[in-house]
């Protein structure tokens, strides 16, 4: 039996969460331990035990912040009431919300200025829905899955238009589009599409590996929506099994049973030494044949949060 890995690109940070993360950092060495922020900076646990480590404290509220102290928004985004809370506590704020989440907050003002009814598909209680929808509560309903679907009212058809949570699976959103179109007929699109292009590229590559693939690892945390998207699409698009890990520890002996060809990728918020512990692990197993499967290139970057660029420039190190 060739046993062999197949190995996804793009996979891991995209450029919010690299953005995020970079910024924490660069947070607590301007300004010392600690650094507070609200909500994990990204769906990591890895991720956020390294910056525990060295001195930010993460927190659910912003009324949990001594008043005057550092605050970072993590990359999903807040709602204005967070940013209200903030100002309240006379807290420093850096807004670590990913540029693409931004955008969606904007289509929303422009939206609900513009007296639409939005229809907002995506996963109740996720920050970056909460922060999204906190931008026009009267205007928002979210829809999350087919009880959504099914409770969707507009108060007028021909006024109402459809926006995404960036981390979506792209197939699972355009059939709910379809079947949200056929209740609404005059259902508009949003400008531009929301789903986050790393979202679909990881998403993308995934689907190229899974009808090869007998076992799939994701490497991602359970709260994290696009690596959970990966495990979905995977299973979708023909691998026998398919499994979300923080670790290499956690995968199983039994998921090995028959399995010639492992398919790999991460969530978007997975650093590489974690995947290169998979890939070293798989390694020990006999599968030490790595073919890197590629969907497309990546180049985006985002500069750092302006109240830091700014901080940082102040201070020579930028």
């Amino acid at each position: 039996m060739a046993k062999r890995v197949l190995l996804a690109a793009p996979r891991g940070y995209c450029a919010g969460v690299d953005r995020a993360v970079i910024a924490v950092q660069k947070a607590l060495e301007l300004y010392g331990a600690p650094v507070y922020v609200r909500k994990q900076i990204v769906h990591n646990i890895h991720v956020v035990a390294t910056l525990e480590a060295k001195g930010a404290i993460f927190v659910e509220e912003v009324d949990e912040v001594p008043e005057g102290a550092t605050v970072v928004f993590s990359a999903h985004g807040v709602s204005p009431a967070v940013h209200e809370g903030a100002a309240k506590r006379n807290l420093k704020t850096i807004d670590a919300t990913c540029p693409l989440v931004t955008k969606v907050h904007h289509e929303v003002k422009r939206f609900a200025k513009e007296d639409y009814d939005i229809l907002l598909i995506g996963h109740e209680g996720h920050e970056e829905v909460d922060g999204t929808a906190g931008e026009a509560p009267d205007h928002v309903q979210l829809v999350d899955g087919p009880e959504g679907i099914k409770n969707a009212t507009v108060r007028k058809d021909k006024k109402v238009i459809w926006l995404s949570q960036t981390t979506l699976s792209v197939d699972e959103t355009l059939a709910t589009v379809a079947t949200l179109k056929e209740k609404f007929p005059m259902l508009e699109n949003p400008p531009s599409d929301d789903i986050c292009y790393a979202t679909q590229n990881r998403q993308q590559a995934i689907k190229q590996i899974a009808p090869q693939a007998d076992l799939v690892l994701i490497v991602g945390s359970t709260n994290s929506s696009n690596s959970v998207r990966l495990v979905e699409v995977s299973t979708e698009y023909g691998a026998k099994n398919a499994y979300l890990i923080d670790y290499a520890s956690e995968v199983k002996d039994e998921w090995f049973d028959g399995v010639e060809t492992v398919g790999v990728s991460s969530g978007a918020s997975v650093p590489e030494n974690l995947v290169n512990d998979l890939l070293d692990f798989l390694a020990t197993r006999g599968y030490g044949d790595v073919q890197t499967i590629t969907a497309i290139e990546e180049s985006l970057t985002f500069a750092l949060p302006q109240e830091l660029r700014r901080n940082l420039k102040e201070a020579g190190q930028l």
